[in-house]
C-alpha cells in the first residue's frame, strides 16, 4: 500500500471498522486526514505502530499524575489528553499503511485506551470530584468496553457495538474539565465534580444502549465457540 495514498488509507479503514462508510462523516474524514497526515511519515521510517502505542500509554499514566499538582497544571493534563487521543489515531493510521496491524496490536491499544479513560478519570478525583462519582464512572466505562468485547466476539462487528458516547466523547468531557479547572484553579472542585458526573451519566446511557442493541441482535443466536478444546 503507498503510504501517501489517503483514499486506499480510508478505504482500509472503513473495512476495519465494518464498512463504516466513513465518507459520509465530515468530522470523521478530517480525523483520518489527520491521523494519516501524522502517521504517513512514521510509517516511511519504518516506526513500529506498538512504538506509537506505547507512547501513548505514557502520556496517558502521565495525566493524572500532573493533574495532581494542582493549580495551572491541569492544563498541561488537558494538554496531555490530546496528544494521547491524536497518538491513538496516529498508531492505528501506521498499523494500516504498513500493513502491520494484528491482535495484539489491537489488544495493546485497547488496554492503552483505558488507562487513559482511568487516568482523566483519576485527574479529576485529585482536583476534587467526589471519590464516589468518579469510581462510578470508571466503573461503567469499563463495563460499557467489557459489553462491546464481549459483543464483537459473539459475532457482532465494530459497527454494531457503537453508543452514543464512545471515547471521543469521553476525551472531550476530560480534556475540557481538566483545562477549564486550569484555568480557574479556585472553582477547580466544581468544574471537575460536573465533568465527572456528566461523564457517569453518558456512560450510565452507554450501558442501556449498548445492552438493549446486543440482546436486540444476539437474543436467541447460536452461542459462537472460540478456541473450543474438542475434548471437552
Amino acid at each position: 500500500m503507498d503510504v501517501d495514498d489517503l483514499e486506499a488509507y480510508v478505504d482500509r479503514w472503513s473495512r476495519a471498522h465494518g464498512g463504516y462508510d466513513v465518507r459520509s462523516s465530515r468530522p470523521t474524514m478530517a480525523w483520518l486526514r489527520l491521523a494519516h497526515g501524522l502517521g504517513a511519515p512514521l510509517a516511511r521510517r519504518g516506526v513500529p505502530a506498538t512504538w506509537v502505542t506505547a507512547t501513548g500509554g505514557v502520556g496517558a499514566v502521565a495525566v493524572g499524575g500532573v493533574a495532581a499538582l494542582g493549580g495551572r497544571w491541569a492544563l498541561l493534563a488537558a494538554a496531555l489528553v490530546v496528544v494521547v487521543a491524536v497518538l491513538d489515531g496516529i498508531d492505528g493510521a501506521v498499523a494500516e499503511l504498513t500493513g502491520t496491524s494484528s491482535a495484539w496490536g489491537q489488544v495493546l491499544d485497547q488496554l492503552v485506551d483505558r488507562i487513559g479513560d482511568v487516568a482523566m478519570i483519576v485527574g479529576l478525583w485529585v482536583l476534587g470530584a467526589p471519590g464516589p462519582l468518579c469510581a462510578a464512572a470508571a466503573v461503567l466505562t469499563l463495563l460499557d468496553e467489557s459489553i462491546r468485547s464481549s459483543a464483537g466476539a459473539a459475532g457482532m462487528v465494530e459497527i454494531g457495538v457503537v453508543s452514543l458516547p464512545e471515547r471521543p466523547a469521553r476525551l472531550l468531557v476530560g480534556g475540557l474539565s481538566l483545562a477549564a479547572a486550569g484555568i480557574v484553579p479556585p472553582a477547580a472542585a466544581l468544574i471537575v465534580t460536573i465533568g465527572a458526573a456528566l461523564w457517569t451519566a453518558m456512560t450510565l446511557a452507554a450501558t442501556v444502549q449498548l445492552v438493549v442493541n446486543v440482546r436486540r441482535r444476539l437474543h436467541g443466536q447460536p452461542r459462537k465457540m472460540l478456541d473450543a478444546d474438542p475434548g471437552a
